[in-house]
């Protein structure tokens, strides 16, 4: 058995490569639009990718599992629980299995067990990975958005992000029942998650990339209350308000991703097409560090700083609709076009230099008052 784990730091994302080295099969679990990535590590370990799956419909990036899917020829397995609102849209394409509560999957030697664990999200699941050639108890379960370290998946989201209301409470007390079922499980076992510390899916996820079940039981807080009220009432207490951006996540991920084709390379471009695109309505987003945007910028150009911030800051202030031009150097502008992706972001147009556009721009240029904290 061989276990690759993928982790995003700007989403605080992790995905995972299962595989059997056996028979050379091998499985995805919660990929992001970066699918070369899984490709590559699996070549790399002489493995095929013949299965790619997701623990349910993201709301904070945007997943890869079609797009994946169809380079490898991998079957696509998707949960089939939940109500109607909140199955996928794709669900009868080719290619996909639906997968509902009990269902097992064999990735060569590998069992794979599906368990239904709403709360987060009204269809997620997680999956229990048995090494059979080893044991016949479980290894460890990818939790996804359902249990972290330290932390459980927040039930609002749905309420918050994607506007079905009614349904904050009811989460919470699926997710009470789900986490009740899934603490009957083994000690041993070690968790997987779908995100670490810094995502917005929880209020106070753990730095620390896995954990077992046992030490959950005994170190968060969600998996020792005992009480449904006190549940309810400390799941949804505190909780930050989700990004903007999440609720459109939600709907192309439930809907379908379009198919990215590579991770995006902006070009380089005049700082007069930038500025006549932006009087023609386009966004400027100037990602250089506030001091910077402070001294001397672009009027109108929207300044979201590019940090460990900056998909929630951008999917928040960037309209979907419009092109985006990014005022930065060369690298920095390509590392922020593949983030911008990875949120469902496809419009960046081309980057200029700030101060080639600044330049230019004369008197359309500002600078804002500083003061010193000291």
């Amino acid at each position: 058995m061989l276990l690759k784990r993928f982790y995003d730091d700007n989403l605080a994302q992790a995905s995972y490569l299962l595989g059997c080295q056996a028979t050379g099969e091998a499985l995805v679990v919660d990929p992001n639009r970066d699918v070369r990535q899984y490709i590559e590590a699996a070549g790399a370990e002489k493995l095929r990718i013949t299965h790619v799956t997701e623990t349910h419909i993201h709301a904070d990036f945007a997943s890869g599992s079609q797009e994946l899917a169809r380079a490898t020829g991998a079957a696509l397995l998707l949960s089939d629980c939940g109500d109607a609102d909140w199955k996928y849209g794709f669900a009868a394409s080719a290619g996909v299995r639906l997968l509902r509560d009990g269902d097992r999957v064999m990735i060569g030697n590998l069992k794979v067990d599906v368990m239904h664990t709403p709360g987060h999200t009204p269809e997620h699941i997680v999956f229990i990975v048995t090494d059979t050639p080893a044991t016949d108890e479980p290894v460890g379960v990818f939790t996804g958005d359902f249990v972290f370290v330290g932390d459980v998946g927040r039930p609002d989201l749905l309420e918050k992000a994607a506007g079905v209301t009614g349904t904050m409470e009811a989460g919470a007390r699926q997710l009470f029942a789900s986490i009740q079922r899934f603490a009957t499980l083994p000690d041993h076992l070690q968790l997987w998650p779908g995100h670490g510390a810094g995502s917005a899916c929880g209020k106070a996820l753990g730095a620390m990339p896995t954990s077992t079940l046992g030490y959950e039981r005994i170190a968060n807080w969600a998996l020792r209350l005992r009480d449904e009220q006190a549940f309810v009432d400390e799941v949804l207490a505190g909780q930050p308000a989700p990004p903007r951006y999440f609720a459109r996540m939600k709907r192309i991920n439930r809907d379908g991703v379009p198919e990215l084709g590579g991770l995006p390379v902006p070009e380089p471009r005049s700082p007069a097409d930038a500025l006549a695109a932006h009087a023609s309505g386009a966004s400027l987003l100037d990602i250089r560090p506030a001091a910077a945007y402070a001294e001397r910028h672009v009027a109108g150009a929207i300044n979201v700083p590019y940090n460990r911030s900056f998909v929630n800051w951008a999917g928040a202030v960037l309209d979907y609709e419009r092109d985006a031009w990014l005022i930065a150097g060369e690298s920095t502008a390509a590392a922020a076009a593949r983030d911008l992706a990875m949120i469902g972001f496809d419009r960046v147009a081309g980057w200029v230099e700030g101060t080639e556009i600044v330049d230019v721009a004369g008197g359309a240029v500002r600078g804002l008052a500083q003061v010193s904290a000291a």
